[in-house]
């Protein structure tokens, strides 16, 4: 039997179409199983090994307690919507109407989904950064589009002004920036978001942001593309709270945009989840409402984590790119003898009982050699985990 439809071109797209025309594991599926049957520390998938703070985690089961276990409102409970309208303002001097301009969804993906379903049609280009999160290349391809990308390159990971210039055109529809960054960490300075909002205005092309790591930068502030001016207009701002409350399995994210672009995306978003984790969308308001200690604490938290992993990284010999922000470090196997950066993470349990996965997963096959050697590490685990992991990747001998 021969099972036609969109799956190809999404899998295609999401780099996960073998040359037999099957679908194949992702890396991320690959090395997580590595770490279970080698028993190695897994750095390769982004999720913290925390709970959230006890104040998100007790509202959740209060919610239940009070019968918060139905079917929420399409839009999202008011209580969370009015809630991240409060923290858009609070933050960054943002007003939006949380009846209107605000959209819970099903975490970050199901935005980026309904976001890039509603607002593309076949043909229209895309444009991201690169590497780029797998989940984008896999909805451009199921929603038709094409998908272009600028370039992020070693060690800064900063896009060349000129390449934004020369990709974005009168073709682009959307332009998803993913700041701060993942995988690579980088944070994006005001001038490049002055230049894409620039761009986006010269083409009549509209900005999605993806902003989940939103309040996990060191020493630089972020800046919500939305913020900058002539932006509000035409910009779909994305976040969620798993990352910043540490709660990734509770999958409670959202948007914020004009109304008119919000109801577009709520035509589509409503056929997929419809309406998710009704008691967790009082708990993650009860999380946003934190005061601004708890967010510097992450922040810093998460900076000395970094530390630690980074200081054994550059002890084994790796070239490390230091992060600006998010879960995620980039380091360059080359220094130790390793070009294929694939070959390197399979590798990795056996020489320092560590699992990373390779950037160029988050690549496309005909850029995926620039980034050939380069590999990432996530260090939102425990500061013991990080620091057995460290000694452990300081023991790795060049070959």
């Amino acid at each position: 039997m021969t099972i036609s439809g969109a799956w190809r071109r999404t899998a295609r797209g999401a780099g996960l179409l073998a040359a037999d025309g099957t679908v194949a594991a992702s890396i991320f599926a690959e090395m997580s199983a590595l770490a279970v049957r080698t028993g190695a520390i897994n750095l390769g998938q982004g999720f913290p090994d925390e709970d959230g703070p006890a104040e998100v985690l007790d509202a959740a089961r209060q919610a239940i307690a009070d019968g918060v276990n139905q079917y929420p409102p399409g839009r999202g409970l008011p209580v969370l919507r009015e809630a991240i309208a409060r923290h858009q303002h609070r933050f960054y001097g943002l007003s939006v109407d949380p009846d209107t301009e605000v959209l819970v969804t099903a975490g970050a993906t199901e935005a980026l989904a309904a976001t890039i379903l509603a607002l593309l049609e076949p043909g229209d280009e895309v444009v991201t950064l690169e590497p780029f999160y797998d989940a984008y290349g896999g909805l451009i391809a199921l929603g038709g589009g094409i998908h272009r990308t600028v370039r992020l390159r070693a060690p800064d990971f900063q896009p060349d002004p000129d390449e934004l210039r020369a990709v974005i055109t009168d073709r682009t529809r959307l332009i998803i920036v993913n700041n701060p960054h993942n995988p690579t960490g980088a944070v994006l300075p005001r001038e490049t978001l002055e230049l894409i909002v620039s761009l986006a205005h010269r083409h009549d092309a509209l900005i999605v942001t993806d902003e989940v790591y939103e309040h996990l930068t060191f020493g630089v502030p972020h800046v919500p593309v939305a913020m900058i001016p002539g932006a509000s207009e035409r910009t779909i701002t994305i976040s969620s709270g798993g990352k910043t409350f540490n709660t990734t399995g509770w999958k409670v994210g959202w948007l914020t945009a004009p109304a008119a672009l919000v109801t577009a995306i709520l035509a589509v978003k409503q056929f997929l989840t419809y309406v998710n984790g009704a008691p967790f969308q009082p708990a993650i308001a009860r999380g946003l409402d934190l005061p601004d200690s708890f967010y510097s604490g992450i922040a810093a938290d998460l900076r000395a984590r970094r530390d630690v992993l980074e200081s054994g990284l550059t002890a084994a010999g790796f070239t490390v790119s230091r992060p600006q922000g998010s879960y995620f470090i980039v380091a360059d196997a080359a220094p130790l003898g390793y070009t294929d950066g694939a070959e390197f993470c399979r590798v990795l349990p056996d020489l320092a009982g560590v699992v990373a996965v390779p950037i160029g997963a988050f690549c496309s096959a005909a850029n995926r050699p620039e980034y050939a050697s380069l590999v990432r590490f996530a260090y939102c685990k425990k500061v013991d985990v990080l620091e057995r992991a460290a000694a452990q990747l300081a023991g790795i001998t060049a070959r």
